[in-house]
């Protein structure tokens, strides 16, 4: 036998050298820095915070589960400002003119069978910018930007319900709780600033629930999170629950240390759980949010040029407009990922007067955001995204309104990559149904994660025995709406 072979003591050793070097290796190993680090009493999370507050000022993100990440391949879009419209906007009466729809107005024979008329637009359109894209008299401020809009008109989904139509928006299925697509954003590319949330919703609706912007099987750390609560038609000024109210910062620190030190200790003993990494990252991101957060939201340092471009304290602007100007100030501190809400678009009745309400507390903040992205050099890294859940019809038993329509719809885009200027797709002759260039959501979204430079296949995750991906096994880049199409 081999003296020196693995597993054989060397000869010449006796019995007692023998079970004293058994003893020693059966003995617990010494502590590893980590191990010391995670079992001391407060001293992980002294040193953790302690490296939070030498590092508070610089803002840029470096490792974590957060951290900035490369993507697949080189992107046109850094960021998105998805625009979000509740309710079903009209596509009719907005972006997709139907000379024969006029023509056919008040006429009964709708799609719909007995009762339905069809009805035609009490709005005028008119083509605009060198493009000639059609455009609503409703949105004339918009329509100043139409060299820099793609209009897709030939959008479509899968139920014509609110709830799911809506949920299927935000997670790519209306049937299974899936991580909303801000979340997928975060988890493919990270942050690009440590102390802000990577992905923002502000005055999200709160009838379709967390989910829309919730992270699902995802890590917790990549959710959205919802600031700016509309009160009063106006978007709160603070986010909630940022500064301690009692506790200084420093002491503030030393208790969040002793939490942190606790949790890790208890994530350490189980071998890794998601919740308590959700609530480290939380209580983490908490803390450096306490220096940027309030100087972010607060809208008094902008100009009053800036703010009466944008629409704020104006009557019925003044809510959306304060969303769009934070949607600008969260792109430039370096937010992955922001919604802006706007609900109401649900016109089964008193069409014309609820549009002009709606198409006036967004025409003028939306041309403003658009005008400041432009003229601060970030719209052309800055994807932003506008529609809602799905359209309306071109009939209705109703004299003044229109229906949900899941089968042809509008959305449109501007900056980060896509091909300004320009329609893409149509419905047929009366709008009832997408017949050219289809785009379902799953093709939207896809789109979204190409300009954002990932694969929509490759952007996977494991869960439940299978890899998991927000446009599950559908979806096509729509490379016709790309200013580079190859």
């Amino acid at each position: 036998m081999n003296a020196n072979a693995p597993g054989t003591m060397p000869s010449g050793r006796s019995q007692a050298e023998r079970a004293s070097r058994a003893s020693q290796e059966r003995s617990p190993r010494p502590f590893s820095r980590r191990s010391l680090l995670q079992s001391v009493a407060a001293g992980f999370g002294w040193m953790a915070f302690g490296g939070l507050a030498a590092g508070a000022g610089a803002g840029d993100a470096t490792d974590g589960p957060l951290g900035r990440r490369a993507p697949h391949f080189k992107p046109t879009a850094r960021r998105v400002i998805f625009l979000c419209m509740q309710g079903g906007p009209s596509q009719l009466d907005l972006f997709d003119p139907k000379p024969r729809l006029q023509r056919e107005h008040g006429r009964p024979g709708g799609a719909r069978g007995s009762g339905s008329k069809w009805v035609g637009s009490p709005f005028t359109f008119r083509q605009h910018g060198e493009s000639g894209l059609w455009i609503s008299e409703l949105m004339p401020r918009l329509a100043r930007h139409a060299d820099r809009l793609c209009v897709v008109r030939s959008m479509h989904t899968d139920i014509p319900n609110h709830p799911q139509a809506f949920i299927q928006l935000h997670t790519g299925s209306a049937r299974f709780v899936r991580p909303s697509m801000g979340a997928w954003v975060l988890y493919g590319l990270g942050t690009e600033n440590e102390n802000l949330p990577g992905f923002i919703t502000l005055s999200p609706p709160r009838q379709f629930g967390a989910q829309n912007h919730g992270s699902a099987f995802l890590p917790a750390v990549y959710q959205g999170t919802p600031m700016g609560a509309a009160r009063d038609g106006k978007v709160a000024a603070a986010l909630g629950n940022v500064r301690h109210p009692v506790l200084r910062p420093a002491q503030q620190a030393r208790q969040l240390g002793l939490v942190q030190e606790m949790n890790r200790e208890f994530l350490h003993a189980t071998d890794g759980h998601p919740e308590v990494e959700g609530v480290i990252q939380s209580f983490e991101l908490a803390f450096r949010m306490q220096a940027e957060v309030p100087g972010l939201m607060d809208l008094s340092s902008e100009s009053a040029a800036t703010l009466a471009r944008y629409g704020v304290d104006a009557p019925g602007t003044d809510g959306f407009a304060r969303q769009c100007l934070l949607a600008r100030r969260l792109a430039e501190a370096g937010v992955r990922f922001i919604e802006v809400n706007h609900g109401g678009w649900d016109q089964h009745q008193n069409l014309e007067a609820d549009l002009r309400r709606n198409t006036h507390a967004i025409d003028q903040p939306i041309a403003a955001l658009l005008s400041d992205l432009e003229s601060r050099g970030m719209l052309d890294e800055t994807l932003v995204v506008w529609g809602g859940e799905f359209g309306r019809t071109p009939d209705s038993r109703r004299a003044d309104g229109r229906d949900h329509n899941a089968k042809g719809f509008t959305f449109w885009m501007a900056g980060g990559g896509v091909d300004a200027g320009r329609a893409y797709g149509s419905t047929d002759e009366l709008g009832m149904q997408a017949v050219e260039h289809p785009v379902h959501v799953h093709d939207l979204h896809a789109t979204m994660l190409h300009c954002l430079g990932l694969d929509h296949e490759r952007l996977t995750y494991r869960y439940g025995g299978r890899d998991h991906r927000l446009t599950d096994v559908k979806g096509s880049v729509v490379r016709g709406i790309l200013r580079d199409r190859t």
